[in-house]
């Protein structure tokens, strides 16, 4: 796989408005990243939507009729507005193959539930810049490649390959089992000077609020932290997501 090569063509996002047209995407196999409902809509289509949206994982808010008014495009959205995916994912194969073409040990990130598309698209770029061989993201309570995070990477998404799992724990194990430890960043671990970061890894990522959820914690080898000194507690996603990662190339690079 060659570096300067755009690893995936880009489809163009877009908007599908209308119970109809928004069902018939779902049946056909559609990649629909995120759905917008009207708040207190649940006649039989919107239920039926619903059902579908929920089988495949798709992120889904209820948001008053004004927001979807002011989405809408046509002007005839029915309560319902789905976004498509604006750019095709990766496997976790080509993160390895990356790899391998460059001859490096694997690095990836994986983001536990980032929910803002321009985190999301930061971390990219930052994934990118500092060597990574791809990024890991669920299906479930999590932004998708929105041409908002298309955007906001800068460019970074053509050269970065992005996967999108079921389970991020079963994910984990199976990452594991090929030689892959992991270190997740919290401010309740010991600090990251502190850990050997030199070897497979993955570097986890929690979500804005609530950071690296519980169960995701518990599979993680290493919990560490940033040293911080300040009058607040927390660094914003993406900028902790920067910091750790340039400690791991620091390491690489002098180990």
């Amino acid at each position: 796989m060659s570096e300067t090569k755009n690893l995936h063509e880009s489809t163009a996002e877009s908007k599908i408005e209308g119970r109809h047209s928004v069902l018939e995407a779902f049946r056909a196999g559609k990649l629909i990243e995120r759905l917008f409902i009207q708040k207190n809509c649940k006649d039989g289509p919107v239920l039926s939507i619903l059902r579908e949206a929920k089988k495949n994982d798709t992120m889904i808010d209820f948001v008053p009729k004004e927001r979807l008014d002011h989405m809408s495009g046509t002007g005839h959205h029915q309560g319902v507005i789905a976004i498509l995916s604006a750019f095709r994912y990766s496997s976790i194969e080509d993160m390895f193959a990356l790899a391998e073409a460059r001859k490096e040990i694997p690095f990836f990130f994986l983001l536990d539930g980032i929910e803002d598309p321009h985190n999301l698209g930061a971390i990219i770029r930052t994934a990118n810049l500092a060597g990574a061989h791809g990024v890991i993201i669920p299906k479930r309570r999590a932004v998708g490649l929105t041409a908002a995070v298309v955007k906001a990477s800068a460019g970074a998404i053509h050269y970065t390959p992005v996967a999108k799992v079921t389970n991020l724990v079963a994910c984990m194990e199976e990452l594991k089992e090929r030689g892959m430890w992991f270190a997740c960043a919290d401010m309740d671990g010991d600090v990251m000077y502190n850990h050997n970061l030199t070897g497979s890894i993955g570097l986890v990522i929690g979500n804005e609020g609530n950071g690296v959820s519980r169960l995701v914690k518990e599979h993680c080898d290493y919990v560490a932290s940033i040293p911080m000194s300040g009058d607040i507690d927390s660094l914003n996603a993406s900028v902790a997501a920067g910091i750790f990662a340039y400690e791991i190339v620091r390491q690489r690079r002098f180990a």
